[in-house]
């Protein structure tokens, strides 16, 4: 998988909308079309490596490089537990939805078409394997259609979780064949045609993966089960999670692992480490991993530490910088874009591995051995933050950050980009939606074993069935899953968003309004569209 990225220069992923500043002209001479690519199985197994480099797009700036402002920070910030910390990019339309989730934005607008290109690309891997001149097995087709439609079902829960009804649409759209009298489609009717692709993905999808970066099974099970949440049948998201739980295919980190077991450290923080997150490195609880790699062919890269590492570089001791320098060691240079909010470090207790130092950091070591300390400090002393019984605020360096997207490259030590691979699913999450289904059908006793068992990893302290409500359940994936779920879906599903945003959330919540669960349709669509669409209420 660290060679899938060098294949996609030469597949052609067209645009849905025709009109579009985004459209993607063919270039015969540098670019392979379909028509010559989708021939036999190679050139299906390119086409979805081109897939998997929109995938990881996710966690890259918006504009395939040309930004640092990461492409899916709609779907995390302006929640309950995360707000934006500096000024900047969508980080700074979080604290600001009135002013800065418009129709025009560019980041919603480029967000949006990252999701259709996903789309159309998957439609045109399902549409040609019809093809009955293709020289392949009954398997190799099965298989690649459900990846394919796995990805076309996930790119429609980015879709539809943020903008509702949205249109659907199961062909490959480019050359005669685009259409620019699209609807938006109820959003029973987009999940419906999400669970006939989760269910055919699950049914042909090889047990395990094939390589480090490969959708299995299991993924499909995973996001199986978090749908039927969406649809309200609890029996089915009881049954599916419990079906991967119990697979024996994947297990929970318990112990400690891989690069740094010898080290300090704790099992929860083990799987974020460089090194540890795939399973052929030990990481038993990953169910996708999002694969990047510096100085390979076809290699990708991220920037989540430059999005939530504090800015140590920013941090002065009694009024003076530069006691702190960026290493490998400390996690490399962040800018601190975005911080969780007081809730969401107030959420742990003492004790719990997930909430301690390994985890986040609340301090900074003063590293700088060319540079005298002030008076009554010397190198190595620790500079702890004062930040408990305090709300949030903006541009504040001296603010926790978490600790699970570290990451230098000992060569360009304050580079922006990061090559570490990285969890993206992961089976404690399954454990949290079977907990969730189970608090739905009555059974608080079952949920709370449930979650036990992910506490206990982490050394938190038994809960009983009179704890468990949905306000302890979204606090408990807050605990566990700060900055790896898409935690605005998770509300918005819920019908939480707004109530929590409010209670939670000091910066956005005066700057924010109720029609804020969704985004903006971008005025791009509306006017490409030959027929009329309807915008989100709340927008002009």
């Amino acid at each position: 998988m660290k060679d899938f990225k060098n294949l996609f220069a030469i597949v052609i992923i067209f645009s849905l909308l025709s009109c579009s500043e985004d459209y993607l002209v063919e270039d015969p001479p540098h670019l392979l079309a379909p028509d010559n690519l989708y021939v036999d199985v190679t050139g299906f197994e390119a086409g979805l490596n081109g897939l998997y480099s929109q995938f990881s797009g996710e966690r890259e700036g918006y504009k395939y490089g040309n930004s640092n402002d990461l492409r899916i920070d709609p779907a995390t910030t302006g929640t309950d537990n995360m707000y934006g910390n500096e000024r900047s990019g969508w980080a700074r339309g979080g604290n600001d939805l009135d002013n800065r989730n418009t129709s025009t934005d560019s980041r919603i607008r480029e967000l949006f078409n990252w999701i259709y290109r996903t789309i159309n690309a998957a439609n045109t891997i399902i549409n040609r394997a019809e093809n009955p001149e293709i020289k392949w097995s009954v398997e190799d087709k099965n298989r690649v259609i459900g990846e394919a439609k796995l990805f076309r079902a996930w790119a429609y829960r980015h879709a539809s979780y943020l903008w509702g009804d949205v249109p659907l649409t199961l062909k490959e759209s480019s050359g005669e064949s685009i259409i620019t009298n699209w609807t938006r489609t109820p959003i029973s009717d987009v999940r419906a045609q999400m669970l006939e692709d989760l269910l055919f993905a699950e049914t042909y999808l090889p047990t395990t993966p094939s390589s480090n970066g490969k959708v299995a099974k299991g993924v499909a099970t995973h996001y199986l089960a978090e749908l039927y949440l969406a649809l309200g049948d609890y029996t089915n998201a009881k049954a599916k999670s419990e079906s991967l739980i119990n697979s024996g295919v994947y297990s929970l980190i318990t112990s400690r692992y891989g690069v740094n077991k010898n080290n300090p450290g704790t099992p929860f923080t083990d799987m974020f480490l460089d090194g540890n997150s795939n399973r052929s490195e030990g990481n038993t609880e990953a169910l996708w991993v999002m694969q990047h790699e510096l100085d390979v062919n076809g290699g990708g890269y991220n920037i989540m530490r430059r999005w939530h590492r504090g800015r140590s570089q920013d941090i002065k001791v009694k009024g003076k910088s530069g006691h702190i320098l960026i290493t490998v060691e400390n996690g490399g240079r962040g800018l601190e874009r975005v911080s969780p909010t007081r809730y969401a470090m107030e959420l742990y207790k003492d004790g719990d591995d997930r909430g301690g130092r390994f985890a986040w950091r609340d301090y900074e070591v003063l590293n700088n051995t060319s540079k005298t300390p002030p008076s009554g400090w010397k190198v190595g002393d620790t500079l702890f933050f004062n930040w408990k019984g305090k709300n949030e605020k903006e541009k504040n360096n001296y603010w926790p950050s978490t600790r699970k997207w570290d990451y230098a490259n000992p060569t360009d030590l304050a580079g922006s980009r990061s090559y570490n691979d990285q969890i993206y699913l992961r089976l404690a999450e399954t454990y949290l939606i079977l907990a969730e289904a189970q608090h739905k059908l009555g059974d608080n006793a079952g949920a709370a074993t449930t979650i036990n068992v992910i506490r206990q990893r982490s050394n938190a302290n038994d809960v009983n069935a009179s704890d468990i409500n949905i306000d302890f359940i979204l606090d408990e994936r807050s605990r566990e899953l700060y900055s790896e779920e898409h935690r605005k879906y998770t509300l918005v599903r819920l019908g939480k968003w707004y109530e929590r945003f409010q209670m939670y959330n000091k910066v956005g919540k005066s700057k924010g309004s109720s029609y804020h669960n969704l985004l903006a349709i971008p005025q791009t669509v509306i006017d490409a569209n030959s027929e009329p669409m309807p915008q989100n209420p709340g927008y002009n």
